[in-house]
C-alpha cells in the first residue's frame, strides 16, 4: 500500500468542537471516488494532535468503514509512548492497514529517544508502520544514520521524507542503497510531490490530496505512465497554491479554507486555538483556487 498517492483528509469539526462525522465520511468517499491509492486520516492535516483518544479511535473506524476497500493508514503520534501504544491498539482494532508515526514532543527529543520510541511501538504492532519525518511540525530532524536504525526494526515499511529541492534522483538512490530493499520511500510537501515521484520515490503523501484529489491523482498517474514533463507542468501550474502553503505556515489553514469554501465542511472546521483564514487572506485563497479551476 506504500505506493502511488496517499491522501490525507481533514478531520472537520462541528460548531461544538466535536468531530463532524458526516463531513468526514463525505471526504473519505470523495477520495474513494477519485481513485487514490490509500487514505491517511489523522495526519497533520487531520489534526491528530488535537483530538482525544476516543475521537481518534472513532475517526479510524469511520475511515475503514467508508473506504470501500482502499487501504487506510492512520497517524498514531502522541507526546508519550504510553499514549502512542494506546492509539495504535485502537487503530489496529479498527482494522487499519498501516499506521503512521511522527516523533511528537514537548521536550526536545534526542536520537536515542526517537529510536527508542520506534523500538517500543514496533514491538507491539501487527500492521506495517510508516515513519513520519516532519521537521516542520515536530522540530526533529532525522539523520541518515537514524533512518537506517529505524528502518531495521520490524514492521517498518515506509519512510515519509520531507520534500525539498535537494530531493533529487541521486539522493533517492543514495537512500535506497543504505536502506532495506523492501522499504518504500514517500515524498511529502505537496509542491515537491511531482519532483519526488519523478526522482524515484514510491509514494506521494499528500495534504491537498485529501481535499482536492483530482489534480494530485493526475500528477501521480502521469509520473507512473512515464509522462514526467506533464507531471512537472501540472505541478508548476499549481505553484500559486503551493506558495499559499508557505505563506500561511503550512497547508492546514489553506486546506481548511478550501474545504469550507467548497461546502465540504462547515466553518470554522479547525481545532482551536488554530484560527482559520479570514479577510484578505481567505479571499486570496478562494481567488487562487477559482483561477486554477479547483472549485469543481
Amino acid at each position: 500500500m506504500f505506493t502511488g498517492l496517499s491522501a490525507f483528509p481533514l478531520t472537520p469539526l462541528a460548531a461544538d468542537g466535536s468531530v463532524d462525522e458526516k463531513a468526514f465520511i463525505t471526504l473519505v468517499q470523495r477520495l474513494v471516488a477519485a481513485g487514490v491509492d490509500s487514505i491517511s486520516p489523522l495526519g497533520s492535516t487531520g489534526s491528530y494532535a488535537y483530538l482525544s483518544r476516543e475521537e481518534r479511535a472513532r475517526v479510524a473506524r469511520l475511515a475503514v468503514e467508508h473506504a470501500a476497500g482502499v487501504p487506510v493508514m492512520v497517524g498514531i503520534g502522541a507526546t508519550r509512548t504510553r499514549e502512542v501504544l494506546a492509539v495504535a491498539e485502537d487503530a489496529q482494532a479498527a482494522g487499519v492497514s498501516a499506521v503512521l508515526l511522527a516523533p511528537v514532543s514537548y521536550q526536545p527529543l534526542t536520537e536515542d529517544d526517537v529510536l527508542g520510541l520506534y523500538e517500543d511501538v514496533t514491538r507491539e504492532l501487527s500492521v506495517p508502520l510508516a515513519v513520519y519525518d516532519n521537521p516542520g511540525t515536530t522540530r526533529f530532524t532525522f539523520t541518515d544514520e537514524l533512518y537506517q536504525a529505524v528502518a531495521a526494526l520490524p514492521q517498518v515499511a515506509s519512510i515519509k521524507i520531507p520534500g525539498s529541492s535537494g530531493l533529487t534522483s541521486a539522493r533517492v538512490e543514495e537512500l535506497r542503497k543504505m536502506l532495506p530493499g523492501h522499504l518504500s520511500l514517500g515524498v511529502s510537501g505537496d509542491g515537491f510531490g511531482a519532483a519526488g515521484l519523478s526522482a524515484g520515490c514510491d509514494a506521494w503523501y499528500s495534504s491537498i490530496g485529501g481535499t482536492l484529489p483530482g489534480p494530485v491523482v493526475a500528477i501521480t498517474r502521469a509520473v507512473q505512465s512515464g509522462d514526467l514533463a506533464g507531471a512537472a507542468a501540472e505541478s508548476a501550474r499549481l505553484q500559486p497554491l503551493w506558495d499559499l502553503f508557505g505563506k500561511h505556515r503550512g497547508a492546514l489553514r489553506v486546506i481548511g479554507t478550501i474545504a469550507e469554501h467548497l461546502g465540504l465542511v462547515s466553518a470554522p472546521s479547525l481545532p482551536r486555538p488554530i484560527r482559520g483564514l479570514s479577510g484578505a487572506d481567505r479571499a486570496e485563497v478562494i481567488a487562487i483556487v477559482t483561477r486554477l479551476g479547483l472549485t469543481e
